[in-house]
């Protein structure tokens, strides 16, 4: 399991800056539909939750590294 969620964030890094900002919009708008289906009982798989939380957790840590990286070489 640790193999595929280092695959996971592999694939992440290879991403752009402008790929990342989409793939975090579309994680938003999954996480927002997992949230109303979990409240309307429609909900089939319980765990896509917390998965869709975990892939906006590192998206965005990924896309704050950047951040912290351009503008440690600015300086």
């Amino acid at each position: 399991m640790a193999k595929k969620l280092k695959t996971k964030t592999e694939e992440i890094r290879k991403l752009s800056d402008v790929d990342i900002e989409k793939e975090l919009e579309e994680a938003h708008r999954r996480l927002f539909s997992l949230r109303l289906q979990s409240e309307t009982r429609q909900i089939t798989n319980h765990r896509e939750l917390p998965a869709a939380k975990r892939l906006i957790a590192r998206l965005k840590t990924i896309q704050r590294q950047r951040q912290l990286a351009a503008v440690g070489e600015a300086q």
